[in-house]
């Protein structure tokens, strides 16, 4: 659709007409080329609940740390003998005036303690790589491979990888299924039909450690492989790690066999040809259904790839004048594929996607905003809707959540699982600024779909967010406002919970929350509560010093020793529309960050947040300028993964930077209709853009 609103002769916003811009030369100029055989992240295939990460190879074949991960491979060891979750005795910790329970660690308890924290964990479903032989008859090392190169097409989601060994060429070629939980693999070389190449599958058991690959390959004995025949050149390995369950079918082309080389792992040797396909279907149930080959599973691959490709915004910066638009428009268009891979699915995912496990593969609520928000702004609204039901499927649970403490409405934890069960540590326990999320989340979905089935969908997740919103606030009486804590964690995490209180960014959320909870109300034609506009106008004002907003009040030292990790002060004029700021104190807020703040110390996410926080402020040279920082914990690999902080990869970074990049370019409320309010309009750059949609 092409928009051009005029005022007088002057054209203060447009969107080219959808179909102009050449998405396939976009994303095309930017496939992936590797030579690296150590680099340290993996090209991956897959479809949002399922990834498979592979090396130069094309598989998982000199290195045990890519994975093939799912939504559905969850593992729980058993609980300490004679123990359940039940039995977790929680911490009595006193909140104005009243004792509050909470999950924090109890010393009384450590193994109790540290089976919740642990459990349940993500697990690595498999490792599939290749053998090769040398005329010696040693098995080929990584050192052995010789002019490695991988090519990945982003348009149908191919790769295809070269090498030789001792002068001999392989070819392999990977794809994943765009539906199914699937990888598939056509692999060409003379050192087939010679005995020499063929393919392993190996598996581990579930690693129980804070940040892993999700495998343990030691201990043997604490799970079962099993294989069984399924016809000609099919085979099924069961699989049992404790009470999980799961099957792996493999089918090849061809003569062949597959054998047991050792516990856990398997040898397929083709033979009879110079050229064999594989297909391996990961399943957490029996499935007896008939496996697609090698060519279905690439045709799937090349129609639903193109169709996301075409679907939802684009963005253009090949005409700019900037030298740096390639490198920019490279990690837009790589951001999408990482997070069309990573974050699209069933639940919202681990700030490591399905590379790699992270808080024990769990999720974070406060997070959820920088993975999944984007795809709103970037008109894909089904991906992020794969996910949204965990509101709706945990809110029970943090109704209780909220009632054992004695609040109102719905708590939502931090980092959980698929459960909805918070672990017992301590920013867990006392983040709060992941609690408004689901009320931005619903402003977004009714923006897009703006109807009473939008409102109603939402209700109740509105109204017990809210209710606890209002509850959680308490009137400090000597003030006559409502404060946010102690005890109470921050943003940055790096305060302490039970000292500090009135963090900028969660009163300027705070206000967003209820403020769109109330005009909900109102669009149902409905009373809200009077609790909810009794805590909104007489909430405390953001902390101010020296005239400076500061990350919470009172805060000592805060440009000398608290000017590191998140400026969260920044995104409350910026991810958030600025509930409560006051512009001059914003800007010259702004400003100081920008003189002192350390942002080696930073993490991915923090360099987008800034980059919002400028737009909205009118310095669009910066905001271009943070979104291409150097960083290291901005540095964007090969594959377009992102450093950012700990652990690596670091997702948010990735959706951070397409939320940022969305919103300068297509605005936000409040804009003034300036044409690409975020972008410089000294001719550097030339953006051109398609079916992109404001901020808030």
């Amino acid at each position: 659709m092409l928009i051009a609103l005029l005022v007088g002769k002057q054209v203060i916003a447009q969107e080219l007409k959808s179909g102009t811009i050449n998405r396939k030369l976009l994303v095309q100029r930017h496939n992936i080329k590797l030579t690296d055989l150590d680099a340290a992240g993996p090209t991956q295939v897959g479809n949002g609940n399922f990834a498979y990460g592979f090396d130069v190879t094309g598989m998982q074949t000199f290195n045990d740390k890519f994975t093939t991960m799912s939504h559905w491979s969850w593992h729980s060891t058993a609980p300490p003998k004679g123990m359940t979750a039940a039995d977790f005795v929680k911490t009595w910790q006193e909140t104005h005036g009243r004792m509050v329970a909470y999950d924090l660690p109890n010393p009384k308890q450590p193994e109790l303690t540290q089976w919740l924290a642990s459990n349940p964990h993500r697990f690595n479903l498999g490792r599939i790589g290749l053998w090769i032989k040398k005329r010696s008859g040693d098995m080929a090392s990584k050192s052995d491979i010789e002019q490695p190169v991988q090519y990945f097409d982003l348009w149908s989601a191919v790769a295809e990888s070269n090498f030789t060994i001792e002068g001999i060429p392989v070819k392999v070629i990977t794809v994943g299924d765009p539906s199914k939980d699937i990888v598939a693999f056509k692999i060409e070389s003379s050192l087939i039909a010679a005995g020499r190449l063929g393919v392993f599958i190996e598996f581990p058991y579930a690693s129980l450690e804070y940040h892993s690959t999700g495998s343990d390959y030691q201990n043997q004995n604490a799970h079962q492989t099993t294989i069984r025949s399924e016809g000609h050149n099919r085979v099924k390995f069961n699989r049992k790690l404790d009470s999980t369950i799961y099957q792996v079918e493999a089918q090849w082309t061809g003569k062949g066999k597959v054998e047991k080389e050792r516990e856990h792992y398997f040898e397929f040797s083709p033979g009879g040809s110079n050229a064999v396909e594989y297909v391996f279907c990961f399943s957490p149930d029996r499935s007896n259904d008939a496996l697609p080959s090698f060519t279905q599973v690439r045709l799937n691959s090349g129609v639903a790839w193109p169709e996301f490709w075409k679907s939802g915004g684009a963005i253009d910066l090949s005409r700019s004048k900037d030298s740096r638009w390639m490198e920019l428009e490279r990690r837009i268009v790589l951001s999408q594929y990482l997070m069309k891979i990573n974050a699209s699915g069933k639940y919202p995912p681990q700030e490591t996607g399905l590379v790699s496990n992270s808080w024990y593969g769990r999720f974070h609520y406060e997070m959820y905003w920088w993975h999944s928000a984007h795809y709103a702004l970037w008109d894909r609204w089904p991906l992020l809707e794969n996910s949204l039901n965990v509101y709706a499927d945990n809110l029970s649970s943090s109704l209780e959540r909220a009632k054992l403490q004695g609040y109102e409405g719905a708590r939502w934890p931090k980092c959980t699982g698929p459960d909805g069960r918070e672990w017992p540590d301590q920013t867990h326990a006392f983040l709060i600024w992941q609690q408004p999320h689901p009320i931005f989340f619903a402003e977004l979905d009714y923006r897009a779909h703006p109807t009473l089935k939008t409102l109603k969908k939402w209700d109740h997740i509105i109204q017990g967010t809210a209710d606890f919103m209002a509850s959680y606030a308490f009137l400090d009486k000597a003030r006559n406002e409502y404060i946010l804590g102690p005890p109470i964690k921050t943003v940055p995490e790096n305060n302490n919970a039970y000292t500090t209180q009135n963090p900028a960014f969660d009163l300027s959320y705070w206000r967003f929350g209820l403020q769109t909870a109330l005009q909900w109300k109102h669009r149902l034609r409905e009373k809200p509560k009077p609790e909810w506009e009794n805590v909104l106008n007489g909430l405390a004002p953001l902390p101010v010093r020296d005239g400076l907003y500061e990350q919470w009040e009172g805060i000592d030292s805060m440009w000398t020793k608290f000017n590191f990790e998140h400026p969260a002060m920044t995104g409350v004029f910026g991810v958030l529309p600025g509930n409560g700021v006051d512009l001059k104190i914003m800007e010259k807020t702004y400003q100081k960050v920008q003189a002192v703040w350390k942002y080696d110390t930073g993490w991915g996410w923090d360099f987008p947040m800034v980059a919002m926080c400028a737009a909205r402020l009118g310095h669009p040279k910066d905001a271009v300028e943070m979104l291409l920082h150097p960083s290291k914990k901005f540095g964007f690999d090969s594959h377009g993964l992102v450093g950012g902080g700990n652990p690596y990869p670091y997702i948010p970074s990735n959706g951070g930077l397409l939320y940022a990049v969305a919103m300068m370019t297509a605005g936000w409320d409040g804009d003034k209709n300036i044409h690409q309010p975020g972008w410089p309009k000294d001719g550097s750059w030339v953006v051109r853009w398609e079916n992109l949609k404001k901020a808030l």
